[in-house]
C-alpha cells in the first residue's frame, strides 16, 4: 500500500507542474490589459510603464512565469491589482467558504444517492424506479443558476424562511456553521450545489447495482439462505470503489464549478472571487484562484485513488 501511495504521489508532482504552466499561460493569453483599469484617463504612457514594471509585467513571459512560480512555492501569490491586497489571503479565505458548502453538498448527495440508487435497483422497472429516475434526470438537467433563482423566489421572497444572499452581517470572518442564524445563509447554496451530483450519483449507483444484482454470485448468496438485506449489503460493497471515485469527481466539479451558484447567492467563495477577478482583469488574483482550484482537483483525485485502493485491494495489486 505504501509503495502504491508513493507512486501516486510522485506521479502527481509533474501533473501539478503542468497545472502551473497551463494556469499561467491561459491567463496571459487572455485579451485586455489589467494596467489600464488602474490608470486615470489623463495618465501618460510613462505612468503605465512604471505601473507595469511595479507588477513585473514588463518582463518576458518565461521570466514572469519563473518569478511567479518561485513565489507560489513559498506561499506568495502576489498582490491583487484591483484591491492591492495579498492574493494568498483572499484566495484561501474564499476557498474555505467554497470547500465547506461543497463538502456538505456532496456528502448529502452521496448519502441520498446511495439510498435512492439502492431503492431504484431493488425495484428495477417499478414505480419507485421510475420516480427516482425522473428525479435524477431533473437533477442532472436543471441549470444550477436557474435553480438558485427559483430557490430565492420560493424560500426567500414568497415564504421568507431563508435569507436570499450573502453570509450574514458578520461576513465570512464571523460566520459560524454551528449556529442556525448563520448557517441558514448556506442552506440554499448547498441545495443548489447538491442537486446535480445527486442526480448523477443516483443514476450511477442504480446502474452499477442493477448490473451487480444480475450476476451469478448474488444468486449463490440467495441460495445459501442470506436475507435480501444481507445480499444487498454484499452488492453495495462491490460498487463502493466506483461510488468513491464518483464522490471525489463530483466534489472536484463542485469546487471548480460553483461560479454561477455563488454569484446568484453572493456567496464569497472561489467562484464568486473568480468572477470578480475576470471582470476586473486582475491577473494575480485570477492566477491564484485558478491555481488553487486546479490543485484542489488534482489532490482530491489523489485522495480518491488512495481511498479506492484501500476499499478494493485489486487496484493496488494491479
Amino acid at each position: 500500500m505504501w509503495l502504491y501511495a508513493l507512486r501516486r504521489i510522485i506521479l502527481t508532482i509533474p501533473i501539478l507542474f503542468g497545472v502551473t504552466v497551463i494556469c499561467f499561460a491561459l491567463v496571459q493569453i487572455a485579451p485586455g490589459d489589467p494596467i489600464q483599469n488602474l490608470l486615470s484617463p489623463t495618465a501618460s504612457q510613462a505612468d503605465a510603464e512604471r505601473l507595469r514594471a511595479a507588477y513585473g509585467l514588463d518582463k518576458p513571459l518565461p521570466v514572469q512565469y519563473v518569478i511567479w512560480l518561485g513565489k507560489v512555492l513559498v506561499g506568495d501569490m502576489g498582490m491583487s491589482i484591483a484591491n492591492n491586497t495579498p492574493v494568498t489571503g483572499e484566495v484561501l479565505r474564499a476557498f474555505t467558504n467554497t470547500i465547506v458548502i461543497a463538502m456538505i453538498a456532496v456528502v448529502i448527495a452521496f448519502i441520498l444517492s446511495t439510498i435512492f440508487g439502492v431503492a431504484a435497483a431493488y425495484r428495477s422497472g417499478g414505480l419507485v424506479d421510475k420516480a427516482i429516475t425522473a428525479v435524477a434526470v431533473f437533477g442532472i438537467s436543471v441549470p444550477t443558476f436557474w435553480l438558485g433563482v427559483i430557490l430565492v423566489i420560493i424560500f426567500a421572497v414568497n415564504l421568507s424562511w431563508l435569507p436570499a444572499t450573502g453570509m450574514g452581517a458578520g461576513g465570512s470572518k464571523g460566520f459560524d456553521y454551528l449556529s442556525w442564524s448563520d448557517f441558514r445563509f448556506a442552506v440554499m447554496p448547498i441545495i443548489a450545489l447538491a442537486l446535480p451530483p445527486l442526480g448523477i450519483m443516483t443514476r450511477t449507483t442504480r446502474s452499477s447495482l442493477s448490473e451487480i444484482l444480475n450476476q451469478d454470485f448474488v444468486q449463490t448468496l440467495r441460495a445459501k439462505g442470506l436475507s435480501e438485506f444481507e445480499v444487498m449489503v454484499h452488492a453495495v460493497r462491490n460498487i463502493m470503489p466506483a461510488a468513491v471515485a464518483m464522490l471525489g469527481l463530483q466534489l472536484g466539479y463542485l469546487i471548480g464549478g460553483s461560479v454561477l451558484v455563488e454569484t446568484v447567492f453572493t456567496w464569497p467563495g472561489t467562484g464568486y472571487l473568480l468572477n470578480k477577478a475576470i471582470l476586473t482583469r486582475d491577473i494575480p488574483l485570477l492566477q491564484g484562484t485558478i491555481l488553487v482550484l486546479a490543485t484542489a482537483f488534482v489532490l482530491i483525485n489523489l485522495v480518491v485513488d488512495l481511498a479506492q485502493s484501500l476499499i478494493d485491494p485489486r487496484i493496488k495489486r494491479s
